[in-house]
């Protein structure tokens, strides 16, 4: 099994979510953290006391997924998240060397 991480714009957000869902990928977290994207607009921007700069509200979306799957994982997210910007976020994935149900 693997973790999908990725940080994108909230703009891209639902998009991303929709087509994850379509494709069958149910296991999602979001949440809205602060990170330094390039801004899409000046809108985006606030700043930040904690960090002493301007940042940007990305999400933080994780999933897990069966290794064969994650590729497809990827890709959707990618296609979707994908903004005018040369650099529209950052995806990792991360082996997972057990889960546990509670």
């Amino acid at each position: 099994m693997n973790e999908v991480k990725a940080f994108i714009h909230r703009s891209r957000a639902a998009d991303v979510v929709r087509a994850l869902l379509r494709g069958g990928f149910t296991t999602l977290s979001l949440v809205d953290v602060k990170g330094t994207l390039d801004a899409l607009g000046n809108q985006e921007l606030e700043f930040s006391m904690e960090f002493g700069r301007k940042v940007v509200t990305e999400v933080k979306l994780e999933l897990v997924c069966e290794a064969a799957e994650t590729s497809t994982a990827v890709d959707l997210i990618r296609a979707h998240a994908k903004t005018d910007q040369k650099v529209s976020g950052h995806i990792f994935v991360s082996e997972i060397a057990e889960m546990i149900s509670i």
